[in-house]
């Protein structure tokens, strides 16, 4: 018993029509509708939408949704979030209520809030029959939502490679799209680890080498940063992805798996990709060994510097990462460069010493 139908049946409990719909209780429905002028086909929750189709349509009771149909049920009809009883269906796998909808006019393309269609919800939970049957009956796989993701982008994400090759018979070209921040569906499938995905996605499609979205980010970045060492290493043997490519405030990939504390994907780039541990951003130049400090990195931070990361090593207005961990309240790492790396508090170009940029008490007290 899922969780939602719990939710359901107790928050309907109270209103016969919609409880019996969550259950999925043909009969006594038939007697409600034919015995009382206060429940009929179209009974709508006034906080919520949910009429008995809806209801009847997320929890697989096909029979009954046929039988609400038969009565006039209103096939578009929304709820508060704008979604239709087919993105009900959709989205929970019942595709035995998704053909009834569909042979009762249910319409395929139908746009609940932020522009998700019945397939991108189908997408989004992997369920392949659904799926298929959305297809059959004419889904419109290069629909975009709201934030320019169509069903492909989706099934990067959520999905297998049987959706996405489901989807390429549909439309050969559904891979060539990128959302409004130009991310396309290698970044997203690299950055949450989908590993067949991205294998797929190389190898059946035709991405360019270091594709960058509006801030500069490849899919190599989105792999390392997020810990997915192995995609990182296919994208650099199939894909030839670059390990020194600049994002648009000048940081490489150490930059970013440094900042974002991932520990295994920073050595892996320093073992085995040789990148500089000191390398510099373009934009300020910060290293690595900085963006550990000012996030509090303490097992990375002391990882960088094993491998000959600078601790002294200065950005182009002459702040150390002392002065970045003490502005950042980050006392452990304060500790860790005064009192075991023995890096002193040397002032900035403006003559501001990491202790002066120290707000927190416990920092302070370190320094005193």
């Amino acid at each position: 018993m899922s969780t939602s139908y719990k939710i359901d049946k107790e928050k309907y409990a109270k209103i016969p029509m919609l409880k019996l719909a969550v259950e999925g209780n043909l009969q006594e429905i038939k007697a409600l509708i034919s015995s009382s002028q206060k429940y009929e086909v179209n009974y709508t929750h006034k906080k919520s939408g949910d009429t008995p189709l809806k209801l009847a349509s997320r929890y697989g009771h096909h029979n009954l949704v046929m039988y609400l149909l038969e009565e006039f049920a209103d096939v578009e009809h929304r709820d508060f979030d704008g979604k239709t009883a087919l993105h009900d269906a959709a989205q929970n796998g019942n595709s035995k209520c998704v053909e009834v909808l569909l042979k009762f006019g249910a319409d395929v393309d139908a746009l609940k809030r932020a522009d998700w269609t019945p397939l991108m919800l189908a997408c989004s939970k992997c369920h392949t029959d659904v799926i298929a049957k959305l297809l059959e009956w004419g889904a419109d796989v290069t629909r975009l939502n709201k934030d320019g993701w169509n069903a492909f982008h989706i099934a990067a994400r959520d999905g297998t490679t049987v959706i996405l090759s489901m989807l390429l018979q549909i439309n050969a070209d559904v891979w060539n799209t990128s959302s409004k921040n130009k991310r396309t569906p290698l970044h997203t499938a690299a950055m949450h680890g989908k590993y067949e995905n991205v294998e797929f996605l190389v190898h059946k499609c035709k991405y360019e080498r270091d594709m960058k979205d509006s801030c500069g980010t490849t899919p190599l970045m989105d792999a390392l940063r997020f810990g997915h060492a192995s995609i990182a290493a296919f994208l650099i043997r199939e894909h030839k992805a670059d390990v020194r490519e600049r994002d648009n405030l000048g940081r490489i990939v150490l930059h970013l798996t440094a900042q974002a504390g991932q520990l295994v994907s920073s050595e892996y780039l320093i073992t085995e990709q040789g990148l500089d541990v000191n390398a510099k951003t373009t934009s300020n130049g910060m290293t690595p060994l900085h963006f550990a400090a000012k996030e509090g990195h303490l097992e990375l931070l002391r990882s960088l510097i094993s491998h000959g990361g600078d601790p002294r090593a200065v950005d182009s207005k002459g702040r150390s990462a002392l002065h970045l961990a003490a502005a950042a309240g980050k006392a452990d790492i304060v500790k860790e460069l005064i009192f075991t790396q023995h890096v002193k508090d040397h002032p900035d170009i403006h003559g501001v010493t990491a202790r002066e940029f120290a707000i927190k008490d416990d920092v302070k007290a370190i320094f005193n």
